[in-house]
């Protein structure tokens, strides 16, 4: 699905493909079945014991809410069923790998849940059992949809004009010192101070802005501090030529007043969507770049072509010598970090550990969710999200559907049509606005057409949480110095805060 497009021509274009949408969902989720039932455990939360030594056989059972249940509202009553002599002593029942009250200690197994603080969508409800010798089972879950008409969860604030006049924006950035670096489509890279847009851009640049083409990335070196060097990716005008190209700014003040230094000057675009477009500096210190497909699927598997595929670069352009592909492939091919991409519009770091996922835009049936790995082929054009996956390919973490949400694997409820944004929560920290579990050392993802944002549980087995809903058209995500979320939309950036 494109991206950086206006939102009367999405939404017409998926009202158009509805139909056929539909229509395929059945085959393709039979095709996929294998490949599902694996997924099904992970989003469901099942695929762990979530911290438990789990040294139980499968000896509990939730028996209520059903997997699948919609519309749950209210009070709750969770119940759970032990098999026999299982020396079951006690049950513990969780929301989103939270605890609902104490363990229930006296057969029949039950507890109560209020619903009301929790947002509208996709929440993974699960239960466990505890012998005498504190072993535990593992746990046996359901993906429901609460129906609670909260678009954010109790204790949040949410102002989705946190700061706006933005125009078609695209991507940020947060440096150090706490401002935000915006690229607005059409060529401007504005700056957020203190909680205000500036009036000047920091640079202007002359870009083919038509489609997805643009001023769609940028980046803040991780010695920003010291170097204040900026980097943007944007399309170049060359005569009738257009191409995509990244340049490194030095920021004077809250301007850039160098000419700016070429950093990456990729090959001409055939086509004017799936530019890609994601920067992020990873924790090696290394430039990473997602570059989309420009249309061509076969381009994705050609390790020798930089399109289709999340680039590392040294901070000045160069190709690391450790790259996969660094010493067999030529020029940009040694620039190569992973493959099989159709547009890895955002990705991102998590804080201490490395760990990346990657958002690939799905092209008719599945958004997706990727780990990050050197070398790693994601199977596009051949295979999208669970379909299709063959040796030799690294399928997803999560996938969600355009089709209508039913509930079932992979995407559970969870329905949308172009993934866009990625931030990775802090897993500690202090401060009376951290936000509690089960959103500390979580991936935060959104989706631009859906317009909600979701939380991927990567310590329960890749559970998938809603986390709100949003008025804007959201197309990044980070988390700001005061631990707040921000997200970025086409016309503004929202914040999202505790208290």
């Amino acid at each position: 699905m494109h991206i950086l497009q206006d939102r009367g021509n999405e939404s017409h274009r998926a009202r158009g493909r509805e139909a056929s949408r539909v229509a395929r969902w059945a085959s393709l989720a039979g095709r996929a079945a294998a490949a599902m039932t694996a997924s099904l455990l992970l989003s469901c939360g099942g695929g762990g014991d979530g911290g438990g030594s789990g040294t139980l056989p499968q000896t509990v059972t939730l028996t209520f809410p059903a997997d699948g249940s919609d519309g749950l509202s209210g009070i709750v009553t969770l119940g759970a069923a032990t098999a026999a002599n299982a020396g079951i002593v006690a049950v513990e029942f969780q929301i989103d790998g939270t605890a609902i009250g104490a363990e229930d200690t006296s057969a029949p197994y039950a507890a109560s849940l209020d619903t009301t603080p929790f947002s509208e969508g996709q929440h993974v409800i699960r239960a466990r059992g505890r012998d005498a010798a504190g072993n535990r089972s593992a746990w046996s879950s359901a993906v429901v949809r609460l129906a609670t008409g909260r678009s954010e969860p109790a204790g949040f604030t949410r102002n989705d004009n946190w700061v706006g006049g933005l125009a078609n924006a695209a991507a940020f950035a947060l440096a150090p010192d706490g401002r935000i670096f915006v690229a607005e489509q059409g060529g401007n890279l504005r700056v957020v101070k203190n909680g205000a847009l500036l009036g000047s851009p920091f640079v202007s640049l002359n870009v083919d802005a038509a489609d997805e083409r643009g001023l769609v990335g940028v980046a803040v070196h991780p010695n920003f501090v010291v170097n204040h060097f900026v980097y943007v990716y944007y399309t170049r005008v060359n005569g009738n030529a257009r191409n995509n190209r990244i340049v490194r700014y030095v920021a004077t003040g809250d301007v850039a007043t160098d000419p700016g230094t070429l950093i990456l000057e990729l090959p001409d675009l055939a086509g004017s969507n799936h530019n890609g477009g994601g920067m992020r500096f990873g924790p090696d210190g290394k430039l990473y770049v997602g570059v989309g497909d420009n249309g061509n699927g076969a381009l994705a598997q050609d390790r020798g072509h930089p399109f289709g595929k999340i680039l590392r670069l040294n901070d000045d352009g160069g190709a690391p010598g450790d790259n996969p592909f660094a010493a067999t492939q030529t020029g940009q091919g040694r620039l190569v970090w992973a493959y099989g991409l159709r547009n890895p519009f955002t990705f991102a770091f998590q804080p201490g550990t490395g760990r990346m996922h990657i958002n690939d835009v799905g092209e008719e049936t599945w958004e997706e969710i990727d780990l990050g790995a050197a070398g790693a082929n994601y199977g596009w054009p051949a295979s999208e999200g669970f379909d299709r996956v063959g040796a030799g390919v690294t399928a997803p973490l999560f996938a969600y559907g355009h089709a209508p949400a039913t509930g079932r694997a992979p995407g559970g409820f969870f329905s949308g049509e172009a993934i866009a944004g990625g931030t990775f929560y802090p897993a500690s920290g202090t401060g009376p606005g951290l936000f509690p579990a089960p959103w500390r050392g979580n991936y935060f993802f959104a989706d631009f057409i859906g317009r909600f944002v979701g939380v991927l549980d990567i310590g329960n087995g890749n559970a998938a949480y809603t986390f709100c809903t949003l008025a804007g058209l959201p197309v990044d995500l980070l988390v700001g110095n005061d631990a707040a979320l921000y997200v970025l939309t086409r016309g503004a950036i929202a914040r999202i805060s505790r208290p």
